[in-house]
């Protein structure tokens, strides 16, 4: 398993409530494709660079998550599905070298 950073947007008319339960999604999703998520972190209403699906906030989700690298594209078609994330990113985070 590799090391991955998965960060998503959420409409920003969404309520704590509604958040947590697109968080909690996320997650199910992540462990339906044998994965793990280490830490889950939402960081609030921001402004986006550009209007995404006439939405110009978001409250953004970052979330530290181990997955196989067969099983990236797995997640990223659910998410791309997924009506409550109108933009997603996955990112293979590197392995830290030790001096």
């Amino acid at each position: 398993m590799r090391d991955y950073e998965l960060l998503y947007i959420v409409p920003p008319q969404a309520d704590q409530e509604r958040l947590g339960e697109v968080i909690e999604g996320v997650k199910a999703l992540v462990e339906s494709n044998q994965g793990q998520v280490h830490k889950a972190e939402p960081w609030g209403l921001r402004r986006l660079a550009y209007p995404i699906k006439n939405h110009r906030e978001g409250q953004y989700v970052l979330m530290h998550i181990a997955l196989d690298p067969q099983r990236v594209s797995a997640l990223e078609r659910s998410l791309r599905l997924n009506e409550s994330i109108i933009r997603h990113l996955i990112v293979r985070m590197d392995e830290v070298e030790s001096s």
